[in-house]
């Protein structure tokens, strides 16, 4: 069957939606996002890289108001507001994949991806979470959301990604690169040229996906 985007309105936050992209084939892997309505997007891209599996997105929307979608997406901010979409992201989206794709894949074939203040859930959730993401892509991660002293051993390979024009978040995607290598971490980290919401981001995924992965 031909590849798809399937949208779910979900009860979260008075009707939250998420987007889906189901590849053509059988999902070998599937990737948990933020940022929905852009990421879910990209997933031709995934299906076009030959040496990516066939790669499952679901990817939740966000909020418009961008101090709203940061206090939703880095744990620093309003605790409350965190903890309220971390249940969301982790328990609706991935019940969604199994109950309405019968999706339900290991940690080692399964990871969370963002994109500047989704880079930082991605980092949040990945670590809050090792047990069920088993690897993290940050794409350029804002300053929110910083590395915890306390990091605990298990956890998941993570992949960063940053462009060389843009300096703040090209030195917070450094920072998490040496803190996560300290902790012993299998860590990624890629400089492209590029300034924020360029192209990169896009085009680094299938390589995300093809490290994680690939056969």
């Amino acid at each position: 069957m031909p590849e798809e985007l399937v949208t779910e309105t979900f009860a979260y936050d008075g009707g939250r939606q998420a987007t889906a992209y189901v590849p053509s084939q059988t999902p070998q892997a599937i990737v948990y996002a933020g940022d929905g309505q852009l990421i879910s997007q990209w997933g031709a891209f995934l299906n076009e890289a030959a040496d990516v599996p066939p790669t499952m997105i679901v990817a939740a929307h966000r909020l418009d108001d961008e101090m709203e979608r940061l206090y939703e997406y880095s744990p620093g901010f309003d605790a409350r507001r965190f903890g309220a979409h971390e249940k969301f992201f982790v328990e609706d989206l991935r019940d969604w994949a199994k109950s309405r794709f019968d999706v339900a894949l290991p940690a080692e074939r399964t990871a969370v991806f963002g994109v500047s203040a989704s880079g930082e859930l991605a980092l949040a959730i990945g670590l809050r979470h090792p047990d069920i993401y088993g690897a993290i892509f940050s794409a350029s991660p804002g300053g929110g959301y910083k590395p915890p002293g306390d990091m605990q051993s298990s956890l998941p390979r993570t992949y960063l990604v940053a462009g060389t024009e843009e300096p703040f978040f090209q030195e917070n995607a450094a920072r998490w690169a040496d803190a996560l290598r300290d902790a012993k971490a299998d860590v990624v980290m890629t400089e492209r040229a590029g300034g924020h919401g360029d192209p990169f981001w896009r085009d680094e995924f299938p390589l995300m996906a093809a490290w994680a992965f690939g056969h």
